[in-house]
């Protein structure tokens, strides 16, 4: 091959990757069949991208948000990526139901595409989708990077298990971006000045489970627990522990030792087992009484909506005496009036 063949041929394969990076950015689409298959055997969450061939923001998210190399690679890590055109011909099995286009004319909306977004037909739309297919969430418009990050985390962090997307947005933000919010610093004890701290006023306590590479434990730490509708009953009547559950020393606590431990290859320290009772995850918070007892411990992302009426309950002992889902009964009914 001479030298201004082997030049354009170069160039060809140059330009033909730029093409598919402009076409398809970083990610490695996949069509609604092979996610489906690969879901079988390794459970993650769907990330759908709806777009059409004359959408022209649907062409710029894939030059921009989806050719950020760090966005890209995560969401291949941890996502089943789709990249679906919303008025395809073709016939699509999703979930155990065929789905089919409605009309043989152009510019229509395919039966799957109205399924996930309805009757508002807006793209690009992003759709996410559990891996048990229960729960989806539809985002629409053009997303950028730090718009489409929370969307992320939310569902790779099992945050949709216990808040909504709005609520968790908001303390997103406050956390990474938006940090002049009003609120209320709680001191932050060690682990291991629990015990001279009950000694000296006896409280229960609030240990928040963490690890550095945990989003929404940060988002809890700097956000939630200093929301004003909480923090302030907290700082009254609780501790608030932080334990780095992969710190590397060894903690004695009543009397026993806890210490680093591998935990599918991974080190653990032994005190968030012993905190939560077996039961941590990233982030947990893990409710204490006086004597550093088990009580509860709550998994995953907690809101502060969430948070109050479980502080009140515990705090008050009510726990001892009733239930839960009767006591919740009594926080949200309305107030009675008063008689004259």
């Amino acid at each position: 091959m001479t030298i201004k063949a082997y030049l354009f041929s170069a160039l060809l394969v140059c330009s033909l990757a730029f093409r598919a990076q402009e076409e398809n950015g970083l990610v490695k689409w996949l069509t609604f069949k092979e996610a489906q298959e690969k879901n079988k055997l390794q459970p993650r969450p769907f990330i759908i991208d709806f777009y059409t061939g004359w959408c022209g923001w649907c062409k710029h998210m894939m030059r921009t948000t989806y050719s950020n190399a760090a966005l890209a690679d995560y969401i291949n890590a941890n996502f089943y990526p789709v990249k679906f055109d919303a008025e395809t011909k073709d016939t699509i099995e999703y979930n155990g139901k065929i789905y089919k286009p409605l009309s043989p004319q152009p510019r229509t909306a395919h039966e799957l595409t109205l399924k996930f977004l309805g009757d508002r037909l807006s793209y690009p739309s992003t759709v996410f989708v559990t891996n048990n297919y229960e729960y989806n969430l539809l985002s629409q418009g053009y997303l950028d990077e730090k718009a489409l990050e929370p969307l992320l985390i939310f569902f790779t962090e099992n945050v949709w298990q216990t808040s909504i997307f709005d609520e968790f947005s908001v303390n997103f933000k406050r956390t990474f971006t938006d940090t002049a919010f009003p609120k209320i610093r709680v001191p932050v004890l060690k682990p291991e000045e629990l015990e001279a701290a009950e000694k000296k006023k006896p409280k229960k306590v609030l240990v928040l489970v963490n690890a550095p590479f945990s989003n929404t434990g940060k988002v809890m730490s700097n956000a939630v627990l200093l929301d004003t509708a909480i923090a302030g009953y907290i700082q009254k009547n609780f501790y608030l522990v932080e334990l780095d559950a992969t710190r590397s020393d060894t903690l004695k606590i009543k009397g026993e030792k806890y210490f680093p431990a591998l935990v599918n290859n991974f080190p653990i320290h032994t005190l968030a087992f012993k905190f939560s009772n077996n039961r941590f995850s990233f982030p947990a918070l893990c409710i204490l009484d006086e004597q550093l007892n088990f009580i509860d411990v709550l998994n995953f992302y907690q809101p502060a909506s969430r948070l109050k009426p479980i502080l009140y309950y515990i705090h008050g002992d009510i726990y001892k005496k009733k239930s839960f889902s009767d006591f919740m009964q009594e926080w949200n009914a309305p107030p009675k009036k008063k008689t004259k």
